[in-house]
């Protein structure tokens, strides 16, 4: 059994994580010692570092939720699990879209400084309505 920072650093995230995982019910209540220190199993850690990929591919909770469900079927359905993934690569280019127009109007915007003025224009188009 390992403590809450072994776990964190094995598992690679923080401990405020760990505790958060545990509040929203994604990763099972430690078990703790006589003295009341958490205390994790290596598949509470491989879970961990599941939560954690999940993480940086960008899905929500509720998915990881039903990821981790799936996980512990008897067989892993392919299926279910795709579906999960193609809903998240959906939003993940609907951010990137997002994202390149920020950039475009982001890169205007700071074009509007070129002319070296100490009446800045771009500090006037952002507080502009």
């Amino acid at each position: 059994m390992h403590s809450i920072g072994a776990a964190a650093r094995m598992s690679g995230v923080t401990i405020e994580t760990i505790r958060y995982y545990e509040r929203k019910g994604i990763v099972p209540e430690a078990e703790r010692s006589v003295s009341g220190w958490r205390l994790y199993a290596m598949a509470d850690i491989g879970r961990l570092r599941f939560i954690k990929r999940c993480r940086e591919f960008g899905f929500p909770i509720a998915d990881i939720r039903s990821l981790l469900a799936l996980s512990v079927a008897d067989q892993f359905p392919c299926e279910d699990a795709q579906a999960i993934g193609r809903r998240n690569l959906t939003l993940v280019r609907q951010k990137i879209g997002d994202l390149k127009r920020i950039e475009a109007d982001l890169h205007q915007l700071v074009g509007l400084c070129d002319s070296g003025t100490s009446d800045c224009p771009m500090l006037r188009s952002l507080f502009a309505d």
